[in-house]
């Protein structure tokens, strides 16, 4: 088996695949959406590159240490104004630039999962990253990813079964199903329609026949993306949609709605690495309050946009490692070890704070600086592919990983 990547240059589309000849995009038709009467269930994950503060995303304002170890970025208790934490549990509170989730919390439709991470020790940004989206902490040799291993065996997958937010393929997504790196569904476009033909025909008259079909498979996939553009669309319920983060979130919702055989997805966004004025003039502004705020009015935009859909729907949120739990001099925090993780959807039971708190005290920290990791974001993740994606077994989403603890996230 060898690794082919299909590069559509000038457009806003990749195909990625393995093998010599990818049977998806050669069928007329995709998978229809349903099972058995039932819709199909759809797993979103989003990462949040460069390793998000969650000691100030979900803020332990309830553990005294935390005030004493920030005292210039440590967001304020719970008092009802809007420069204070969001009240979720008496113990723990959102930062107030998460509001938009605030009422998906308290209506069972958001959880979150504290002291959550990567076992592996490294505070290498790349290395975490790598080893996050490969499933495999500390394993380097891993090829592909965790969310491509999620995907059961199909007789008839659809052309856009698994789809990666962006110009490149998302590590999780490389593996021997085929996926799609997108962009913008409406910027794809062919601007020369004379060059495409004659391009077509170069391909159609090469002897080659892995290359004519690689050719075959990408004029197909040209044509699927080009059908989604007919008809404009217009998110449901007055959700809109902030940002980078935000657009990355309107075309999977769109791929969603359109009902082609969407069933994981991935978008990232990225700016999470507060070494320096991590907070503003107050705790509540700055660098992480616009970042949190682009983030949680995508979610929120998201789920409301989904409308019923949302009962099909998982999406999980994950940051390769998190902060230091004491501040720096520059009012900002360094690279350190566990962090916070949402669930948010139907299926999820939410309105309820996951993990085990290890404190903050100078003896529970992990090498006397960090917030110590209680839960492996393997135990996340395999609940979210075994219970709401079903189809594959822990082991093979996650080699090497028999024991997990299941957090009973979803129902």
């Amino acid at each position: 088996m060898q690794t082919r990547r299909l590069f559509l240059r000038n457009s806003a589309v990749a195909m990625f695949g393995v093998g010599l000849a990818p049977a998806w995009l050669s069928r007329a038709a995709w998978a229809a959406p349903t099972v058995g009467g039932r819709r199909k269930k759809i797993l979103v994950a989003v990462f949040q590159r460069g390793a998000a503060d969650g000691m100030n995303v979900v803020v332990p304002f309830g553990d005294p240490n935390y005030y004493a170890m920030r005292p210039t970025i440590a967001i304020p208790k719970p008092d009802g104004t809007p420069k204070a934490a969001l009240d979720l549990d008496g113990y723990f509170g959102l930062h107030p630039a998460l509001a938009p989730l605030q009422s998906l919390y308290q209506t069972g439709q958001l959880a979150i999962v504290e002291a959550a991470g990567s076992p592996d020790p490294t505070r290498s940004h790349f290395d975490a990253q790598d080893y996050m989206e490969s499933g495999t902490p500390g394993l380097k040799a891993t090829s592909d990813g965790w969310l491509n291993r999620a995907l059961a065996p199909e007789a008839k997958p659809s052309p856009v079964r698994a789809v990666s937010i962006g110009s490149n393929l998302a590590r999780a997504l490389r593996g021997r199903n085929e996926a799609v790196a997108l962009t913008n569904i409406a910027d794809f476009q062919v601007r020369d329609a004379a060059a495409e033909k004659s391009f077509e025909s170069m391909y159609d008259d090469s002897s080659d026949t892995v290359l004519h079909g690689a050719a075959e498979d990408t004029f197909e996939a040209m044509k699927l993306m080009q059908s989604l553009q007919k008809d404009k669309y217009t998110p449901s319920g007055g959700a809109r949609y902030p940002g980078g983060f935000g657009q990355a979130m309107l075309q999977i919702a769109r791929l969603i709605k359109a009902n082609v055989g969407i069933e994981v997805a991935f978008a990232d966004i990225g700016g999470w690495d507060t070494h320096v004025n991590q907070a503003g003039s107050t705790p509540t502004e700055g660098q992480l309050a616009n970042r949190l705020t682009e983030f949680g009015q995508a979610l929120a935009a998201f789920h409301q946009d989904m409308g019923d859909r949302v009962e099909d729907i998982v999406v999980v949120t994950m940051s390769e490692f998190g902060r230091t739990a004491r501040e720096n001099g520059d009012r900002g925090t360094d690279h350190g070890h566990a962090n916070v993780m949402f669930a948010l959807g139907g299926g999820v039971r939410g309105g309820r704070i996951y993990g085990d708190w290890p404190g903050l005290a100078n003896e529970q920290l992990y090498e006397n600086r960090d917030l110590a990791l209680t839960t492996d974001f393997r135990d996340v993740l395999a609940e979210c592919v075994t219970k709401h994606l079903g189809g594959r077994t822990v082991s093979e989403v996650f080699p090497g990983y028999n024991r997990p603890k299941f957090r009973g996230l979803l129902v």
